[in-house]
């Protein structure tokens, strides 16, 4: 009896020793943190991961309707621990691959292997697109609790695309590919909630400012920007609906797809409905039409008799301010200096996007409708997308700036705060100083 308590005791006191170690090795984080700046000269918007063996910090431009992530293997990537993804493997299948790389014209590195599973990466800039070798390889990133960073952890295996010099055209000084956030099995969002089995939700709050970050959460909130605001609280919600057929410069016959497409009903400007073909807000069974949410696109993108009728009612609703000319790539400007200010930007009429129902909308408020071009003209910040555009709204950059967007895949649905200056804080809020 004795020598049975002695033991329990031993295991016990052995269990206190060894189960810290086995909490640590373990540590399996609810949430990752990536912080995004915004390029000055070309408005994309920039993220920095760390890869590779040794780890090197990277910068991508930031896809949000990205298929998957790439980066330039051409130049200057060594790392011990990248894999080349192999044909008709289980990852090359996930990447919904249909092209096998049977032979490589020069001695085997990264992006360069025989056997390999071949995708179609694109720079959605240049409207370029090639073909690359699916590659696996060591990332590192910093967990969040929602309020800060905590520790870093790391993904043994990302998937990525390794690319060629030439598809970096286009992209921001420094940058090295880009980080795709879209509906597919290997993109961000899904590596990283598979890797670490949380929920398949990632949240997005570019910042206005081209001097402090912006954030993207993976995973759940909180969320939570200074000071102490939880801002997916009070989320509007709305469906994410799929285009059936790509989007992208470059992909396979018969792919949907990676784009976020949602259900704009109607327009309202000051709470009048603007009048046009109503028609052109569906996707078609060739996958034209529809709204998509895009941060490749600095500024929202119409199809032209949709602009048009925009920009009418809005010169319409803003009659007491005088017109000036117009500052490419804007149709209508307006004397600053004649129009006041609120807490969400220039006193300007409401731009509202009626989702589901008439009670469900996404408003636009100054602070994303109006860009400053200069000390005293101010343009509505909506680009002429022409005849026949594959896509006929496409939200752009400015629109979500200061709001925080959160898509849960999950649900195939989609998240959004509406200006977040009206909640006394913006994107640019997030307290990156890491409590570890």
């Amino acid at each position: 009896m004795a020598l049975s308590s002695h033991f329990l005791l031993l295991c016990s006191l052995l269990f206190f020793i060894i189960s810290p170690s086995i909490a640590q090795t373990s540590f399996r984080p609810k949430a990752l943190v990536l912080p995004v700046s915004k390029d000055p000269s070309t408005l994309q918007y920039i993220t920095k991961i760390n890869q590779r063996t040794p780890l090197v910090p990277i910068n991508l431009t930031l896809d949000v309707g990205g298929q998957f992530s790439w980066v330039d293997c051409e130049q200057g990537y060594v790392s011990s621990t990248y894999k080349p993804v192999r044909c008709r493997s289980a990852q090359c299948s996930l990447a919904r691959s249909r092209s096998c790389i049977t032979e490589c014209y020069s001695p085997p590195r990264p992006g360069c292997n025989n056997n390999t599973c071949g995708v179609l990466p694109d720079n959605p800039f240049s409207r370029t697109g090639t073909g690359g070798e699916l590659g696996q390889d060591v990332v590192s990133v910093q967990s969040t609790d929602g309020f800060n960073p905590t520790r870093v952890v790391s993904v043994p295996s990302l998937i990525f695309t390794c690319a060629n010099t030439f598809l970096l055209e286009g992209l921001a000084n420094g940058v090295k590919g880009i980080a795709g956030l879209g509906r597919t099995k290997i993109s961000l969002p899904s590596q990283f909630s598979a890797a670490f089995s949380f929920h398949r939700k990632f949240a997005v709050c570019l910042t206005s400012s081209t001097r402090a970050n912006g954030v993207v959460f993976f995973g759940d909130g909180p969320y939570v920007l200074l000071p102490n605001i939880e801002v997916s609280k009070n989320l509007i919600y709305t469906p994410l609906i799929l285009n059936p057929v790509s989007t992208a410069s470059a992909y396979f016959a018969g792919e949907p797809s990676a784009d976020y497409f949602i259900g704009v009903k109607s327009i309202k400007i000051n709470g009048k409905v603007v009048k046009f073909n109503a028609t052109l807000l569906s996707i078609n069974k060739e996958g034209y039409g529809g709204t998509k949410i895009s941060s490749v696109n600095p500024y929202t993108v119409m199809e032209s008799t949709i602009y048009n009728a925009v920009i009418n009612a809005f010169v319409r609703e803003l009659s007491s301010v005088s017109r000036v000319a117009a500052v490419a790539p804007f149709g209508a400007c307006f004397n600053g200096k004649e129009i006041g200010s609120t807490r969400v930007g220039p006193a300007v009429p409401q731009i509202d996007l009626v989702l589901q129902s008439e009670s469900v909308y996404w408003r636009i408020f100054g602070a994303n409708s109006m860009v400053q071009v200069s000390s005293d003209v101010l343009c509505l910040g909506f680009v002429d997308g022409g005849v026949d555009p594959r896509t006929s709204i496409v939200i752009g950059g400015h629109q979500i700036e200061d709001n925080l967007l959160q898509f849960d895949l999950a649900s195939s649905r989609l998240g959004f705060s509406s200006s977040l200056l009206f909640r006394q804080t913006t994107c640019a809020n997030f307290n990156f100083t890491s409590k570890l």
